[in-house]
């Protein structure tokens, strides 16, 4: 049988409080005593009970990270990032798998179910319908690799994708390129909208010529792959800038079986700086994403949100910047 609190206490010769306090952070007891408590804890082989303290205290430590697009292993590195950030802080995440066709009402209900403390939207292709149902709900929320607002209602963290898409253009024009092709993610998603717009913009302003423009059915290598062989039919373009790291790996993965070489024929630039991007595979030119740092910050908003509820939305932006490898052709001396 599970040691109970009440053994521990009577085992150090204290009181049941003084227990609770010793393995409540923050919570005030004499170093004699936590002394004390500690060691009849070890001799008893006892675990302070989670469930218990949240009953007590009415507060999970959960937080809910919601994020819907699992085919791509980039997920992988953000989850991984997460979960140690989270845990860092002494909280725990609770994963939960959505997609775009999800109802926001039906998502808030099942984390409420889980009386999580707060929650981290962690996608650019859920729709913002999602972070505001739990705002209603009044959940605290951050919504993590979000669209840019300027008077957001909202905790927002990301980057400035219609900046990143121009930065696209900008390199490929450097790299001497003229006549160049779009690939992005769905359609439907802000972020490949954002980076598109910030291409196309740029583009016309430094007569960059954009030839076709193709979106893939999801953020994966075979959608890549089958929007590259539909580009290829009709190519008049000598670089594809794909709004994805993984999808520009499917779409390089299609140049090559259809007998083009990699920058010699064709050139690619990426997004996101997944670490597959480095794989002597693809080597792979691309724009780096600050993930580490948008993971660590929508953290830090979502903490300082149950410290101080009601603490007005705000929107942090950090920086990209341009990973050069192997993809486009040289720079010219």
């Amino acid at each position: 049988m599970a040691v109970t609190l009440r053994e521990v206490a009577e085992r150090a010769g204290v009181s049941r409080s003084a227990v609770s306090r010793t393995f409540t952070q923050g919570a005030s007891v004499s170093a004699k005593t936590r002394k004390k408590v500690e060691k009849a804890a070890r001799d008893l082989g006892y675990s302070p009970s989670l469930i218990a303290r949240s009953l007590a205290t009415n507060r999970t430590k959960l937080i809910g990270l919601i994020a819907n697009n699992f085919q791509n292993p980039v997920f992988l590195e953000v989850f991984d990032l997460y979960t140690r950030a989270l845990q860092e802080r002494s909280l725990r995440p609770l994963l939960v798998n959505l997609t775009d066709q999800t109802d926001p009402s039906a998502s808030v209900q099942l984390l409420k179910q889980y009386s999580v403390d707060g929650v981290i939207v962690a996608s650019s292709t859920l729709p913002p319908l999602f972070a505001h149902a739990f705002k209603e709900a009044q959940v605290p929320v951050v919504h993590a690799f979000g669209r840019f607002a300027s008077t957001p209602d909202i905790h927002i963290v990301g980057i400035d994708n219609e900046h990143c898409g121009a930065m696209a253009a900008e390199t490929l024009f450097k790299h001497g390129y003229r006549h160049v092709a779009f690939l992005g993610g769905p359609q439907s998603a802000t972020s490949a909208q954002d980076r598109a717009a910030g291409f196309f913009r740029r583009a016309k302003e430094i007569d960059l010529s954009i030839a076709e423009i193709q979106y893939a059915d999801a953020y994966a290598y075979d959608s890549g792959q089958r929007a590259m062989g539909t580009l290829l039919q009709n190519r008049k373009f000598e670089a594809v800038f794909c709004g994805d790291d993984l999808i520009c790996m499917g779409a390089m993965d299609a140049a090559r079986d259809a007998g083009l070489s990699i920058p010699q024929d064709i050139g690619f630039i990426g997004f996101n700086d997944m670490n597959m991007a480095a794989w002597q595979a693809y080597n792979l030119t691309t724009i780096r994403q600050p993930t580490n740092e948008i993971i660590l910050s929508s953290v830090e908003l979502v903490v300082s949100m149950l410290e101080t509820p009601g603490r007005a939305p705000e929107v942090r932006l950090f920086p990209c910047s341009i990973v050069e490898r192997s993809t486009l052709r040289p720079l010219k001396k």
